[in-house]
């Protein structure tokens, strides 16, 4: 199904480049504005790479780089210079992309933001990271939820970012709410390597769903970024994978969208994403649809607390050298005077 890294392209395929971004260094606008360059330059290299590919993915801090500089001076709106530019190169280029950003917030900490641009340059989803990897990131948590979309041939896409992968919800409820392709961009550095590659399996498996996964790649003076541009098929099985940390390199395979949807409705054994909601229907009509699991009801009701809560040490992002918040979830900043 991989079709000589999607070179040859069946008809209900679709093809998916991961772009190992070379880990950029962004402090100034000007820098900012010479990445965005950067990134619109391999926006056409993905097109005269391969003619068949529908879909280019960048890293996660393909952009502004691993510094977690919060400074509004480099970060980014939807109506800026930066994501015009991303647009106009989808556009030029007759190519879906998905681009990372940091996006300014006037209400708070900035969010990681993620987006995904049709080949006609416009903005088909936009999604805010729901968890920032704490305690080394300082990052908002997103308020968006998981966003579906049609994407290339018809094929519904999600995007989540980096740490959310580490959490089996954030995949479910992207297969839940329709998802057949789950993009997971990621700026991980190299001690993440083994559970980056079967959380994506994972997600694959355990939602008959493909993941397209990459990170930053090489770098910066001060961190080394990993790369692995892995695509995962439906049944976990690895189809790409990017494994010799080769800057800019473009790891491509086809996928089959339309093969998601027949093993989805046509799976028995380990057709998980149904029978998570329908337990035990062999011995119950329609199986059990019931929710026997405590966190559910307790996080629902804010009362998510852990066994050995009151004993965890790290709470906060001191030990990253952030001062730690006084201002809750929700809350906006006060200005002074107010």
């Amino acid at each position: 199904m991989n079709g000589l890294g999607g070179l040859n392209k069946s008809e209900h395929g679709v093809g998916i480049g991961l772009v190992q971004l070379q880990l950029p260094t962004v402090v100034t606008r000007d820098d900012l504005a010479r990445q965005t360059e950067v990134i619109v330059a391999m926006v056409a290299k993905a097109r005269r790479n391969q003619g068949t590919m529908d879909l280019v993915v960048f890293p996660e801090y393909a952009l502004h780089g691993l510094s977690m500089d919060i400074n509004p001076e480099i970060m980014c709106r939807l109506d800026g210079p930066e994501v015009a530019a991303f647009k106009k190169a989808c556009r030029d280029n007759s190519i879906w992309g998905c681009f990372s950003i940091m996006e300014f917030n006037p209400d708070g900490m900035p969010y990681n933001s993620g987006l995904i641009i049709d080949d006609q340059g416009d903005l088909k989803l936009y999604y805010r990271k729901m968890h920032p990897w704490v305690p080394v990131e300082p990052w908002e948590p997103g308020n968006l939820g998981i966003p579906v979309i049609d994407g290339p041939k018809g094929a519904k896409l999600a995007l989540i970012i980096c740490h959310d992968g580490m959490f089996p919800e954030m995949a479910r409820e992207c297969a839940y709410k329709g998802a057949e392709i789950m993009i997971r961009t990621a700026g991980y550095t190299a001690p993440i390597r083994d559970s980056w590659k079967f959380t994506n399996q994972s997600n694959a498996f355990c939602n008959l769903m493909v993941t397209a996964n990459v990170c930053m790649c090489g770098s910066d003076g001060t961190f080394d970024s990993m790369g692995e541009g892995m695509i995962c098929n439906f049944d976990g099985a690895i189809i790409a994978h990017g494994t010799s940390g080769r800057v800019n390199e473009i790891i491509t395979a086809e996928v089959r969208p339309d093969l998601v949807r027949e093993a989805r409705l046509g799976w028995g054994v380990e057709n998980n994403i149904y029978q998570f909601g329908h337990r035990g229907y062999v011995a119950v009509a329609g199986g059990a649809g019931d929710a026997p699991y405590s966190y559910m009801h307790d996080l629902v009701a804010g009362q998510y607390r852990l066994p050995w809560e009151a004993e965890v040490k790290v709470t906060d992002g001191t030990s990253c050298g952030f001062e730690k918040p006084v201002r809750t979830y929700g809350k906006t900043f006060k200005l002074a005077g107010e």
